[in-house]
């Protein structure tokens, strides 16, 4: 179990991947959070879960979830799910209808491999013409030479549009997820005697004198 603290008031990130404790420390951080949800008088609250594919498979977190959209609004607070597979939503009969439609505020990355059958997201996420015309371009004419990815952002139905994400080479490179850039940073920063941050400077670097 990994506990990350920051000096944000009120904000615990935890990872747990221990097969015992997970469901314990789960019913313990549900309680928790129910409690200072009502506890906590003009606070604003969020519970974000990342992953969501994993609790959605357990039928009491899943059921929990529910619960949250429901009632979390009433007390200042927010529910966010964060998913790789709009599937993972749609596919559990007990959050889909509780989740799309207390969700104001819908963002959804490239979705070109949901292509075939996207009709039938389009209608579970009740998404216009123009906000599937919207989804399906993103990524599609993108500029090479720059490092950013596009982003569809829904606010209730009301307005929407497709976004650049763009960032530095150095948060690139910090959190990227290719496995190959991940092992060019570990092996440059095992040669500096494990200095990760001066790995990542230097690969910064090198990209950016290779595009002058």
């Amino acid at each position: 179990m990994e506990t990350y603290h920051s000096n944000m008031a009120r904000r615990w990130v935890l990872s747990l991947h221990h097969p015992i404790l997970f469901p314990v420390t789960t019913i313990i951080i549900m309680e928790a959070f129910i409690n200072k949800m009502r506890r906590l008088k003009g606070v604003r609250k969020q519970l974000i879960v990342e992953e969501a594919w994993k609790a959605l498979s357990s039928a009491n977190m899943a059921e929990y979830l529910r619960y949250m959209y429901k009632t979390v609004r009433k007390y200042y607070g927010e529910a966010i799910v964060v998913t790789q597979e709009v599937d993972d939503i749609i596919s559990s009969p007990v959050v889909k209808e509780s989740i799309i439609n207390n969700s104001d505020c819908k963002i959804l990355l490239d979705q070109r491999k949901y292509m075939n059958k996207f009709d039938q997201i389009q209608a579970l996420l009740g998404l216009t013409e123009k906000e599937k015309s919207q989804i399906l371009s993103i990524n599609m004419a993108n500029n090479p030479s720059r490092l950013y990815k596009e982003v569809w952002i829904g606010l209730g139905g009301t307005q929407s549009a497709v976004y650049a994400t763009e960032v530095s080479a150095e948060e690139y490179l910090a959190y990227t997820t290719e496995e190959t850039e991940k092992v060019e940073v570990y092996r440059l920063a095992e040669q500096l005697g494990g200095d990760i941050e001066a790995a990542i400077r230097q690969l910064a670097e090198k990209r950016r004198s290779s595009k002058t």
